[in-house]
């Protein structure tokens, strides 16, 4: 595979498209410093598929792209394009088979991704690669030896030089493999941990599964009782809040009747406050009449003040004005007279300058008559001079011309035969396609587009379907948090609540005591006893710290105590197992005993004792009117624990420890149950999200398949496409040639008897030119010495006229500024004439206007106006004695109707508590109906379930028994039957694909194996030959010395290469002590080395000889002409004796600014048409 041609296109300094032609296997690249040699390189490099912008010397990929220059405008796309011969099949892979392969790589300044193609087919990056992988070339392979390669080939790190043994030994593509298969393998223990992790996960969740099931059942059991006994609950609260409410109702129209009354007294009061304010308003408006009079009295008094004060002012400033002008008249008389002194001096100096300006204009004209001859004899020996000149040119390029027609008509024939003998060993080689299989794969193809169309339609609609799925599990795995928080939230208020009862419980001032006499775990009232809803303040009145009583097996036990007190209050009792005597209502009044409920029969006799006669009513109202009445030693305590007896009220206040005991109480057993509620729940959420992640994963697995499927498709039917179009291509491309080349055979032909005559007619035009050229040198010599006299001559005259004219522009600019000197001055007189005239009318103007200033006037007006502000301030006076006398009836009626407003506030203070009382009645009837709809509960069904005497508090007791049994059976998973069956088929396809997993790792791992095996025989195979051809390559180029290569390590695929190398003569230790023209020496055979074992397609050399000297040179040179015969060499060289061994030479020139262009030159075909001229 050899490479013929490259083309351009906007890459760098190579704006328009450019063909770079290399037919031989010796081409030079030269042309001066900044060309653009070097892009060359970089094109090449770019285009085997370099990704760093650094190695292509520049910051962004972006620079590549031509930026502009002078005229040009910059490009949006550059090209490269590299063009092989692959007609001995080199390459590998499925383009063996082309005759031809280009290499094509193009970016865009848009931002798009940059695109590789293989004979215009579009291609991965890595298929590129492909092609060359183990041929020594690519992107950073030894084949390309750049300016800065050689320092770096010699003092790289071990490391990083075995890379370049590596591509040599062409095992790139072993590594490549080798990473493929680590990353699959990879991926493969991945899937197998998480397998195995899930695995494990689902052998727990069977064991668990198995005891959920048989809970499931009890728990709907117990949850059908809850359902009815909470029913029965909601009924008797929604009566309850029923009857509140009517009486509610009732109370507030009695308060809206009274506050009629009071409201008709304030509308009386307030009628009556009216007519005074009105009364009010009237006289506040004649005191501000009458004051508005007195102040405007007093202004113009004022006004007449102000007129004099400034009349006397003006007065003084009139004649401070007088004076000052007449300082300013004087001033102005001195100023005129000394500037009319100094103008008859300046008079004087102009007319002087004048007469020289005459004198001066005089010698510029007779100079200036001068130029002209001097000018005329300058001309004409110019002119003779060019004439002679051109016709010199004209003679020589004639017969350059002629000697250029000639030496190419027999370059041109020499061509033509080669051409034609080329041509027809071609015609001779060419071979036909297969018809047949091409119209085979055709078919495959249309099969195969069909498949993936059906599949890519499989694939839409799953992945149309995973983003519901994924959001399912999003919102399952969001309600399973709230709901993890809000029973974490009603689990730390039960634990704060249990606390601070148990606290309570222990007490902190009778703790020491009562664990000294064992009543440190015995059990409080409170503990005991339940109470309705809302009551809980009452019971606590009335019991104080009874509630904290304890009960003790007889009574007379606490008879030791006396001598030895404890140091607080402590009650104890003794539980009666008999029940006492039922209490009658009083005056409609339910004792407090009838809402107390006792967890323990035995305690039902201390409270009944405790509570015996006292009495609930529902406002204090309500007490105070029967208080009277009641028998003695009963109480009345409402709601708020306000007691009233017969003489006394006692009000209550959270005094003690024990305030709010019940009601933690009751609220500890309410969390119980909706505790286990809401553990139920999240349970539920728990399994719903794990089913939300199984839809997520299987769905996403069905993807991955469709996936793979998909890619495994689209390889085959890029690889039959890529067949198919070779095969059509052979086909028409053989074809096309045929025609071709026999066409160009007829016109070669034709060229070859066209070159023979014109070669013979061009050897007799340039003798004649050479006498015609001769004799035109001899005239020029004699005409070039008349020419530079005359030149002299006029240079002299010139240098004349521009000093006279200098002198006159002198002269003209003293007269100039003598004039303008002598028209300031006059103006100058002008202005002080007429400053001085108007100073005298503003003098004259001053005297009229003191003249007219008179204070007789202003002095009578100024008393009348006293006079006038003394009878107006007695007016006001006399308006604000009666303004004071009303506003002292108005405030008197005010206060009387603030007496009555303040009656109306507390009215409308009860009828709005009130009317809460039944807001808060009715919504709790609403809320119970309302529970008991949302129940699915009619109220006559519920009805019928009701005993006599049953009551909430009661029935809360039972709820919340139901509840502990509940709790006490844990967290219920309802789904666990469906969930377990679920569960062991995972578990089976999680086994299969377990043993899957297991058998691919084995697989993957034997390959990896297996190349390492052959990677290691291959590289130390390539090191042996490597190390034997650099020990004889380095005498060659050196004329002597050793050199060889060394591993760091053991084992060839980790171990790093050294070289060591010395010159004749040299006993060295390092090769960083050779010279670094040594060093270079020494990296070229090393590289050279390398070629011999895997020679690469071409070589590109960017100034590698620029750290020789000639004799070295010429070695180098040597080796690579012998080196030749194996790869094509493409060198940029500053070196003559370097150009010298080129087949072909390219010249870079930028003639144009910042555009680089090429120039060919055959150097053989140069020789011959130089060797036929002579």
């Amino acid at each position: 595979m050899r490479l013929k041609q490259i083309n351009l296109a906007g890459f760098k300094s190579f704006v328009d498209p450019t063909h770079i032609p290399v037919p031989g296997q010796l081409v030079g690249i030269v042309g001066p410093n900044g060309c653009g040699k070097s892009n060359v390189i970089d094109a090449v490099r770019w285009v085997l598929g370099e990704t760093s912008a650094k190695h292509l010397r520049g910051d962004t990929m972006q620079d590549i792209l031509f930026n502009g220059a002078g005229q040009r405008q910059p490009v949006n796309r550059a090209s490269v394009e590299l063009i092989f011969d692959n007609s001995l099949g080199r390459a590998g892979g499925q383009w063996a088979s082309y005759a031809e392969i280009s290499v094509k790589r193009m970016l865009a300044r848009d931002g798009e991704a940059t695109s590789y193609y293989i004979n215009n087919v579009h291609v991965r990056r890595r298929d590129v690669a492909d092609i060359f992988l183990g041929t020594g070339l690519g992107s950073r392979a030894y084949a390309i030896v750049e300016q800065g390669m050689i320092s770096r080939v010699i003092e790289a790190k071990p490391e990083e030089l075995r890379v370049f043994l590596e591509e040599a030994a062409g095992v790139s593509k072993y590594r490549e493999r080798r990473r493929e298969t680590e990353q699959r393998l990879s991926d493969t223990r991945e899937n197998l941990l998480r397998v195995d992790d899930v695995r494990r996960e689902l052998e727990q969740q069977l064991e668990h599964l198995q005891s959920q099931a048989e809970v499931a059942t009890r728990y709907h059991e117990l949850q059908g009782r809850l359902r009815a006994t909470q029913n029965l609950v909601w009924l008797l609260r929604k009566q309850e809040a029923a009857a509140q409410r009517a009486r509610h109702l009732r109370e507030i129209e009695r308060l809206a009747l009274e506050l009629e009354g009071e409201t008709a007294r304030l509308r009386e009061t307030e009628k009556r406050l009216e007519e005074l304010r009105a009364q009010h308003y009237r006289d506040s408006d004649a005191v501000h009449a009458a004051q508005g009079a007195f102040y405007e009295a007093n202004a113009e008094t004022a006004r007449f003040e102000q007129e004099l004060a400034y009349l006397r002012e003006n007065r003084q400033r009139l004649e401070r004005e007088m004076s000052d002008l007449r300082a300013q008249i004087e001033s102005g008389r001195e100023q005129l007279a000394t500037t009319q002194a100094s103008l008859s001096g300046l008079r004087n100096d102009r007319d002087r300058a004048a007469e020289s300006v005459r004198a001066c204009e005089e010698a510029v004209r007779v100079e200036s008559g001068k130029l002209p001859v001097a000018e005329e004899a300058f001309r004409a020996t110019r002119n003779r001079y060019d004439e002679l000149q051109r016709a010199l040119a004209l003679a020589e390029q004639a017969m350059g011309v002629e000697r250029t027609k000639h030496a190419h008509a027999g370059q041109m024939a020499e061509q033509l035969a080669q051409r034609a003998r080329r041509l027809r060993e071609e015609s001779a080689t060419l071979q036909p396609a297969d018809v047949p299989r091409l119209e085979q794969l055709r078919m495959e193809i249309a099969a195969l587009e069909g498949q993936l169309s059906e599949s890519r339609a499989a694939m839409g609609a799953e992945e149309e379907r995973l983003p519901g799925a994924e959001q399912a599990l999003r919102e399952r795995a969001a309600a399973q948090e709230v709901a993890g928080q809000r029973l974490a939230g009603m689990e730390a208020q039960l634990q704060a609540l249990i606390q601070l009862q148990e606290r309570l419980a222990r007490g902190a001032s009778t703790r020491d005591w009562l664990e000294a006499n064992g009543l440190g775990a015995a059990a409080r009232l409170w503990q005991g006893i339940r109470i309705e809803s809302g009551w809980e303040d009452a019971l606590e009145a009335v019991l104080r710290e009874r509630l904290n009583a304890i009960a003790l097996e007889r009574i007379d036990q606490a008879g030791r105590w006396f001598d030895e007190p404890p140091p607080g209050r402590i009650t104890v009792f003794a539980p009666a197992s008999e029940r006492q005597a039922s209490v009658t209502p009083f005056a409609g009044c339910e004792p407090l005993h009838r809402y107390v409920t006792c967890n323990d029969a035995r305690l039902e006799g201390a409270v009944a004792d405790w509570l015996q006669q006292v009495y609930v009513i529902a406002n204090a109202g309500d007490g105070l009117a029967i208080r009277e009445r009641l028998p003695a030693g009963a109480i009345l305590v409402t709601r708020e624990g306000h007691i009233i007896t017969r003489h006394t009220v006692s009000f209550h206040a959270p005094d003690t420890e024990l305030h709010g005991v019940l009601t933690r109480q009751r609220e500890i057993e309410q969390f119980g149950g909706a505790i286990g509620g809401a553990r139920a729940e999240l349970d539920a959420l728990r399994e719903a999200a794990a089913a939300a992640e199984r839809d997520v994963g299987q769905r996403r697995a069905r993807l991955d398949e469709l996936r793979d499927a998909i890619s495994d498709r689209q390889q085959r039917h890029h690889a039959l496409q890529l067949e198919a179009l070779r095969l059509a291509e052979l086909d028409q491309r053989v074809t096309q040639r045929t025609e071709r080349i026999a066409a160009e055979l007829a016109e070669i032909e034709a060229q070859s008897a066209a070159a023979a005559a014109g070669r013979q007619a061009a050897e007799g035009r340039v003798a004649e030119l050479q006498a015609e050229v001769d004799h035109q040198r001899g005239q020029l010599a004699l005409s070039t010495d008349l020419y530079r006299r005359a030149e002299h001559v006029l240079e002299l005259q010139r240098m004349a006229l521009q000093e006279a004219r200098e002198s006159a522009q002198r002269a003209v600019f003293i007269e100039q500024s003598c004039d303008n000197k002598i028209i300031e001055i006059n103006n100058s007189v002008k202005v002080i004439s007429e400053a001085s005239l108007h100073l005298d009318q503003r003098l004259e103007s001053r005297r009229t206007e003191l003249a007219s200033y008179d204070e007789t006037l202003l002095q009578r007006q100024l008393q009348q106006a006293l006079a006038a502000r003394s009878e107006r301030e007695r007016a006001l006076a006399g308006a604000r004695d009666t303004l004071e006398g009303m506003e002292g009836s108005l405030k008197a009626t005010d206060e009387e109707r603030h007496a009555v407003e303040q009656k109306l506030e507390p009215l409308r203070e009860r009828i709005a508590e009130t009317r809460l009382k039944e807001q808060e009645a009715r919504l709790n009837e609403e809320q119970h109906a309302q529970q008991l709809a949302e129940a699915g509960a009619r109220d006559d069904e519920v009805a019928q379930q009701l005993e006599k005497g049953m009551r909430p508090s009661a029935l809360q007791g039972e709820i919340a028994r139901l509840n502990e049994e509940v709790k006490g059976l844990g967290a219920v998973n309802l789904a666990a039957l469906e969930e377990l069956e679920s569960a062991r088929n995972r578990k089976e396809y999680l086994d299969a694909q377990s043993r899957d997993l297991n058998e691919a790792m084995a697989t993957l791992e034997d390959a990896i194996r297996r190349i390492d095996r052959e990677t290691r025989e291959r590289l130390q195979q390539t090191f042996d030959v490597v190390n034997r051809h650099f020990g004889e390559m380095f005498p060659t180029l050196f004329g002597g010395g050793n050199a060889r290569l060394v591993l760091t390590g053991e084992e060839i695929l980790d171990a790093g290469i050294q070289v060591t190398a010395q010159p004749p003569g040299k006993k060295n230790t390092t090769i960083h002590l050779l010279s670094g023209g040594e060093k270079a020496l020494t990296a070229l055979a090393l590289v050279f080395s390398m070629f011999q074992l895997n020679p690469a397609p071409f070589c590109l050399l960017d100034e590698v000889d620029a750290p020789l000297d000639d004799y070295n040179t010429g070695r180098f040179c040597e080796l690579v002409k012998n080196m030749s015969r194996q790869s094509q060499f493409l060198f940029i060289s500053h070196n003559k004796i370097t150009m010298e061994i080129a087949e072909q030479l390219l010249g870079i020139t930028m003639q144009e600014g910042g555009v680089s262009r090429v120039v060919a030159v055959d150097i053989e075909e140069a020789m011959k048409l130089t060797e036929a001229a002579a």
